[in-house]
């Protein structure tokens, strides 16, 4: 192989692991939301995890995160106004981010 073959399957292979990572980074983000929204419901722990796992499955409807706030904010109802989902989205992601950091 060339240095340039070599370059490019460098960066293939960055490109493919920081994809992954960021696919990681917003299920995770996902769940954390999902288990802030089935506390605020009142929902128990096992009931709170399968709720998480709702709101990751909710995130493959479309691109972008206004499938996950749909969801989250139709469930709520008037538990929490739309900014306040939308700035717990923005640190959920804070969150998960750091706890994949502190794994890797």
């Amino acid at each position: 192989m060339t240095t340039f073959d070599d370059r490019e399957s460098g960066f293939e292979a960055k490109f493919a692991h920081d994809e992954q990572m960021q696919f990681r980074a917003q299920a995770r983000a996902n769940k954390l939301l999902g288990l802030w929204a089935a506390e605020l419901m009142g929902k128990d722990a096992e009931a709170a995890a399968s709720y998480g796992a709702e709101v990751v499955k909710s995130d493959f409807e479309e691109a972008g995160h206004e499938d996950v706030f749909r969801k989250v904010s139709g469930d709520l109802g008037d538990k929490a106004d739309e900014a306040t989902i939308r700035a717990k989205i923005i640190e959920c992601m804070a969150e998960a981010k750091s706890q994949l950091m502190d794994e890797a």
